[in-house]
């Protein structure tokens, strides 16, 4: 068992079909994909979450703005 934050790193170790990892269920096929990996299983147990810290009231900024909405949609 071992933790990484550095993907790449995370890739060597899973690189010969040895291990597992965990990614969200929305991007379960672009890892797929990418870097050749099968799901083996899912969870509704881990949860994942995210803030967005402001001294605004109202998000003004487009970029925000558009992160906010696709996550909203994305995520529910």
């Amino acid at each position: 068992m071992a933790e990484f934050e550095d993907t790449a790193l995370l890739i060597a170790f899973s690189d010969d079909a040895l291990g597992f990892f965990a990614v969200p269920s929305v991007i379960n096929h672009e890892i797929g994909k990418r870097f050749s990996v099968k799901p083996i299983g899912s969870t509704v147990d881990c949860k994942e979450e995210f803030y967005a810290i402001s001294v605004e009231r109202k998000i003004k900024h487009p970029a925000v703005l558009a992160i906010k909405e696709t996550r909203a949609s994305l995520f529910g």
